[in-house]
């Protein structure tokens, strides 16, 4: 179960066009660096982080991990510090809910070394374009090399998936090795 702590960081806003230009990632980059910047300066992997919604209704999304995994204080203490810098930058022209929290047991799959790093957990990838005929795949994650994941296949063989084809991945409940966790 993930931890999440909300806040709520009321800035004064901007121009109505500044709210375009970062959508479209000439000021996204700059608050994505920020927020890596805080979080591997606490110590914590930055997962992934998104902006979801518009105007005041947006919010912002931080998830972050560690190898001993995240509590409730790691959160709080991460959101302070995020929303500190930035209401000191101003970039978000507006007031939206930032919340942090650890990135659960579906986490998202996004840099190239989370394929490696969880070689062998069970993997949900649905693809933008078909390969063999489908687009969504389940298996066992067995690495990344040279630009595809490799993922081993329920009924035998594996498949190489080439990242910039990847929509979305993630990691998957795996209900057997649970199972056999308890006997």
């Amino acid at each position: 179960a993930g931890e999440t702590y909300t806040s709520n960081v009321d800035l004064s806003g901007r121009f109505a066009h500044f709210f375009v230009v970062m959508r479209m990632g000439v000021e996204w980059n700059r608050i994505r660096q920020l927020i890596e910047q805080v979080v591997e300066g606490q110590g914590y992997e930055l997962v992934e982080a998104e902006l979801k919604g518009g105007g005041n209704n947006s919010v912002l999304k931080i998830f972050i991990d560690r190898p001993e995994g995240i509590s409730h204080q790691d959160c709080g203490l991460v959101s302070e510090q995020v929303g500190t810098v930035l209401d000191g930058e101003d970039l978000i022209p507006y007031s939206y809910t930032l919340k942090v929290s650890s990135p659960c047991l579906d986490r998202k799959l996004v840099k190239e070394s989370d394929y490696t790093r969880f070689s062998g957990k069970l993997a949900r990838i649905q693809t933008r374009i078909p390969l063999n005929q489908q687009k969504v795949f389940r298996g066992r994650l067995n690495g990344f090399q040279e630009g595809k994941v490799q993922l081993e296949l329920p009924r035998g063989g594996l498949l190489e998936i080439p990242l910039d084809v990847i929509q979305d991945a993630r990691l998957a409940f795996d209900w057997a090795a649970e199972r056999a966790g308890r006997q």
